[in-house]
C-alpha cells in the first residue's frame, strides 16, 4: 500500500540513507540483478596544472559559488567572472525594509533551504566555509511552519498529512475533503506492472496512469506550482521524480520499491557519502541545522550570496566585471595548444567595443539559451537552448498585526483544478514567511508572500504592474484568508523567466548537450539551473560537481556527465558488507 507518508518520502524528500563511519557499500538494481558497488574517493594529488585561466559566466549563487570553489582548489589561477547585470546574486534578492518601527526582511527570490543530504550538506558545508553559522536562522521539525502545510480546495484550507499528524484525524479528513479524492483507492490498488517502453512522459501522466487523475490535478499539481510554478502535464517525470520513473522501470510497482526500502543515488552522491564517513563530527550547532527542517539567514538568503561576493573581491586573482555579456565563444587551437576564445561586450555607455581574450577553461552558469546563443557553431548545442523558463510575479506583505492569519503555518499552495473563481489572479501560492522565519524581522507582525503566474502566464503578452500585482495579491488574502487590513509594507517583483521547466525529454536533451560540450575537451562546462536542478542547494552542488571535475583533471566531464548511462543514478539499498 502507498500511504500518503510514503508518498510524502518519494516524492518531496526522497528516501534519505545514512552511511555510518563502517565500511558500507551500496547494492543497486538494473534490471532484476543485484550488484555491489564501493565508493571510491579522489584527492588532490591530480590537480590539473593546465587550469591557470577561468572564466565562469554569470555572477548568480552558481557562478559565484564556482567561483569561491575555484578559489579555494587553484589559488594560483586567475579566474575572472562574468554577469551582464549591475548586480551581483541573480535570483537571490532579500531586501531588508524599514517599516517605521524597524525593519523587517522581504524576499523576492528562494526564501529557505532544506538541510537535506547530499545536496543540502553541501550547501552547508559552504556556509561554514564562509563563517556564516551564528547567522543562520532555523526552523525546526516540531514547528507550526514544518507541521503544518496547507492547500486551497475548493473554497477552504485543508492541512496536509505530515510531521505531528494523528492516524485518526487524518483519515477522517482523507475520507471528508475533497481534495483527497481518489488518494485512498491509488494508495490500495497501484497496478503491478510498468510502461518500460516509455523514456519519459510528464508528471501528470504518471500519476493519473498509475494513480489516480484526482491525485495529479489537486496534490502534485499544488505541489508542482510550489517547486517549480509550472504545468504538470509539460514537466518531466523522470527529470523532476526520478525516484518514481525508475521504480516503476526496474520493479514495476512504486509501492514495492518503497516497501524494499530502496533509494535512487548518483555514483557522485555515494563518493561523497564515503567522503563525510571519513570526517570528524560536526560542531553542535551545524548538527543542529542538519536536524531543522529548513534555515535561512537572519538579512534574508542573499546573505549567502553577499558573503561569496564579499570573499572573492576580497582575492588578487579574482576579477569581477559586472554589465558584461559574453557574446562568442569558441574553441582555438594553436599547435598542441588549446584555450577558449572569449568575446565579451561591456554595457557601460563609455565602452561599447568588443574585447577579445583567451581562457584555459570556461564555466557557464548562465541559461542553455544564452551559451547556445554564443557557441552557435557547435552542432546539438541547440539542445542546451530548448528548456524553457516561467515567470513569476512575488508580492511580499507585511501587516501590523501579530495575529491576522485564521491558522499557523508554513502557508498554502494552489492546485490546478482550484475553481477559477477562486483564483482569477492565477497564483501559485501564499507562505506564512512570519511563522516560516521565525526571528528574522526587527518587530512582531504577519509577513506573508503570494505568488503569481509561473506556467499560467505561460501566454500573456504583457504583465501586470506593480499597483495591479499589489492589488491581485491583496484580493487573494481577502478571499481566502478574510484578511481585509490594509499592509503596512509592500514589495512587488517581476522575476521573468526565472524557474527553468524541465519539460518532457529534458534528459535526452542534456545528453545531447553533453556530447555537444565533448568538442571542447574539457574546456567548456556547464552548472546551474537549466541543468541538473532548480533549487539553491542544486545549483551550489553543481558548482562544487563541475570544479572537482575541473581541477581533478577529468577532461570528459561537462557538468551533463550525470545524464550518461556509465554515470546515471542507481536504485537500490545500503547494506553492510560480510
Amino acid at each position: 500500500m502507498l500511504g500518503w507518508t510514503s508518498l510524502q518520502r518519494v516524492v518531496f524528500e526522497a528516501v534519505q540513507t545514512r552511511l555510518p563511519r563502517s565500511s558500507r557499500a551500496f547494492c543497486y538494481q538494473r534490471g532484476s540483478r543485484l550488484r555491489r558497488a564501493y565508493a571510491t574517493t579522489t584527492s588532490d594529488n591530480g590537480l590539473d596544472s593546465e587550469v591557470t585561466e577561468v572564466a565562469v559566466l554569470g555572477g548568480g549563487i552558481t557562478g559565484l559559488a564556482s567561483a569561491y570553489y575555484l578559489a579555494q582548489r587553484l589559488p594560483h589561477s586567475k579566474i575572472t567572472l562574468f554577469e551582464g547585470s549591475p548586480r551581483l546574486g541573480g535570483w537571490l534578492r532579500s531586501q531588508q525594509v524599514d517599516v517605521g518601527n524597524g525593519k523587517v526582511v522581504f524576499e523576492q527570490g528562494p526564501r529557505n533551504l532544506r538541510p537535506t543530504r547530499p545536496n543540502g550538506w553541501v550547501t552547508l558545508d559552504l556556509v561554514k566555509s564562509l563563517g556564516l553559522e551564528d547567522e543562520v536562522i532555523m526552523t525546526s521539525k516540531q514547528s507550526v511552519a514544518a507541521q503544518n502545510r496547507f492547500i486551497y480546495y475548493p473554497d477552504h484550507l485543508v492541512r496536509m498529512p505530515g510531521p505531528g499528524s494523528s492516524l485518526l484525524p487524518t483519515v477522517f479528513r482523507m475520507l471528508q475533503e475533497p481534495v483527497f479524492t481518489g488518494f485512498i483507492s491509488a494508495s490500495l490498488f497501484e497496478p503491478m506492472e510498468s510502461q518500460g517502453i516509455l523514456e519519459d512522459e510528464s508528471i501528470g501522466s504518471f500519476i493519473s496512469r498509475r494513480l489516480r487523475p484526482e491525485l495529479a490535478d489537486n496534490i502534485v499539481s499544488a505541489l508542482i506550482h510550489g517547486i517549480y510554478a509550472g504545468d504538470i502535464y509539460q514537466l518531466s517525470i523522470r527529470s523532476i521524480f526520478p525516484f518514481l520513473f525508475h521504480a516503476e522501470k526496474i520493479r514495476g510497482c512504486i509501492a514495492v520499491a518503497v516497501f524494499e526500502g530502496l533509494s535512487l543515488r548518483w555514483p557522485q552522491d555515494v563518493s561523497l557519502e564515503a567522503q563525510w564517513a571519513k570526517l570528524p563530527p560536526v560542531s553542535e550547532k551545524m548538527q543542529a541545522i542538519r536536524d531543522s527542517s529548513v534555515f535561512t539567514f537572519k538579512r534574508g538568503i542573499g546573505q549567502l550570496a553577499t558573503e561569496l561576493e564579499n570573499k572573492l573581491r576580497e582575492l588578487p586573482n579574482v576579477d569581477i566585471r559586472l554589465q558584461t555579456a559574453v557574446d562568442q565563444l569558441e574553441l582555438e587551437r594553436t599547435g598542441d595548444s588549446e584555450k577558449i576564445g572569449l568575446v565579451s561586450r561591456s554595457r557601460h555607455e563609455n565602452s561599447k567595443q568588443p574585447i577579445k581574450e583567451s581562457f584555459t577553461h570556461v564555466i557557464s552558469t548562465i541559461s542553455g539559451k544564452a551559451l547556445r546563443n554564443a557557441v552557435r557553431r557547435t552542432p546539438f548545442m541547440s539542445m542546451l537552448a530548448r528548456t524553457p523558463a516561467v515567470t513569476v510575479m512575488v508580492v511580499n506583505l507585511y501587516f501590523s498585526s501579530p495575529s491576522i492569519l485564521p491558522v499557523r503555518g508554513f502557508g498554502y499552495l494552489l492546485p490546478r483544478s482550484l475553481p477559477f473563481e477562486q483564483n482569477p489572479e492565477r497564483a501559485l501560492g501564499v507562505v506564512f514567511d512570519s511563522d516560516a522565519s521565525v526571528g528574522q524581522d526587527e518587530l512582531l507582525g504577519t509577513k506573508v508572500t503570494v505568488m503569481l503566474g509561473g506556467h499560467w502566464w505561460d501566454d500573456w503578452q504583457a504583465y501586470p504592474d506593480e499597483e495591479m500585482g499589489a492589488s491581485m495579491a491583496k484580493d487573494i488574502l481577502k478571499r481566502h484568508l478574510g484578511i481585509s487590513d490594509e499592509p503596512r509594507a509592500v514589495r512587488v517583483g517581476l522575476q521573468k523567466e526565472c524557474i527553468p521547466q524541465y519539460v518532457v525529454g529534458h534528459h535526452e536533451r542534456m545528453a545531447q548537450g553533453h556530447e555537444a560540450l565533448r568538442s571542447f575537451n574539457g574546456r567548456l562546462r556547464v552548472a546551474g539551473s537549466s541543468y541538473t536542478g532548480v533549487g539553491l542547494n542544486d545549483c551550489v552542488r553543481s558548482a562544487r560537481n563541475v570544479v572537482t571535475g575541473l581541477v581533478e583533471g577529468r577532461k570528459q566531464d561537462t557538468g551533463l556527465e550525470s545524464f550518461t548511462k556509465a554515470n546515471g543514478p542507481i536504485l537500490g539499498r545500503i547494506i553492510t558488507p560480510r
